[in-house]
């Protein structure tokens, strides 16, 4: 329970990070705070210590991979961003998301070997 706890506190110190820089004069630094990889550190953690450093290197390799969707949500809500109103955009932004990960996760479950 203590750990669901400290992962909380984690994300809500993101968040506050966010709104914070998010009122400053460098604003665009509050786009740096996600790619910290607090969660990444929670999830390499908890992958190495029940499973092995094999399954830690797929999930790292993963985590790179994983990156070309989050690219293509980034190039979404700039290029929609001058065509159409924020909700627009950031609901347009986040499916272009969710089809480029579906993607991704169906070529890496047909090509790569899981850890075991």
């Amino acid at each position: 329970m203590l750990s669901l706890f400290f992962k909380c506190l984690i994300g809500a110190m993101a968040v506050l990070l966010i709104a914070i820089l998010s009122k400053s004069k460098s604003f665009f630094i509050a786009g740096l705070v996600p790619l910290f990889p607090s969660f990444a550190l929670i999830a390499h953690y908890i992958v190495a210590s029940e499973r092995n450093m094999e399954a830690l290197r797929s999930t790292a390799l993963f985590g790179l991979y994983s990156l070309l969707p989050y690219a293509a949500y980034l190039i979404a809500v700039y290029h929609f961003s001058y065509f159409f109103s924020l909700t627009t955009t950031l609901v347009s932004a986040v499916l272009v998301w969710a089809v480029c990960a579906s993607l991704l996760l169906a070529v890496w479950s047909r090509t790569m070997i899981p850890a075991v």
